[in-house]
């Protein structure tokens, strides 16, 4: 079986849709900064009987972004499917006309140079193997500019311009690019957008292979 990989493993999203992925028989590769909370997703998803490693990378780090997925796809499988859902930090929301320039240059590393070097990443093995999925999960602000988190709304911008244009570009080769909005916040007790939700809509979204944009609940007005 080949492999699942996210690129931002935490314990809510993170840990439901490495499970939902991991308990049809994908090998599931877990990427994020924190090495112990990596250890303990790693225990929590064996006890389900699936197997699970963790490999320590920060999206800011394009050199460690890189070699974790190759670690990945070499001690693991093959990476069919790469989640890319790693959650922005809190100083890249400031009000608009309190961003400057510079203000800009992690936002855009996080939400566009991480995606564009995963996919990199993965891209040549999906190619020899003929088939693969590309998952980007965002807020709102990606398809609704928010003037109160003006630096995740354009960097939200230009990872949503890459995938539709990675859609367009890979579907000839069989490989899926998919975004799913979360328009609030993701709450185990949310109908549509809770962890649990959210990873089953995500493998709906892998298996389906329908269109390009999803909406977990409709935006607020």
């Amino acid at each position: 079986m080949t492999t699942f990989a996210l690129v931002g493993a935490g314990p809510g999203l993170g840990l439901a849709t490495a499970r939902r992925f991991g308990t049809v028989g994908h090998s599931v590769a877990l990427i994020a900064r924190n090495t112990q909370h990596l250890d303990d997703l790693t225990a929590e998803l064996a006890r389900d009987g699936i197997k699970a490693r963790g490999f320590a990378a920060d999206v800011l780090d394009i050199e460690s972004l890189t070699a974790a997925l190759y670690a990945a796809g070499t001690s693991l499988g093959t990476i069919e499917i790469l989640q890319y859902s790693a959650v922005p930090r809190a100083d890249f929301m400031k009000p608009v006309l309190d961003t400057g320039a510079d203000d800009l240059d992690a936002p855009l590393a996080f939400s566009v140079k991480g995606p564009v070097s995963a996919v990199n990443a993965v891209l040549p093995a999906m190619r020899e193997l003929g088939r693969g999925t590309l998952l980007f999960v965002n807020g709102s602000s990606a398809v609704r500019p928010n003037p109160n988190v003006a630096g995740t709304s354009i960097a939200f911008a230009g990872e949503s311009a890459y995938a539709r244009m990675l859609h367009d570009a890979l579907a000839p080769e069989n490989i899926h690019v998919a975004q799913l909005i979360v328009p609030g916040a993701i709450r185990p007790d949310a109908e549509h957008s809770s962890p649990d939700a959210l990873a089953g809509r995500l493998y709906d979204i892998h298996t389906e292979r329908d269109g390009f944009r999803h909406y977990s609940e409709p935006l607020p007005d």
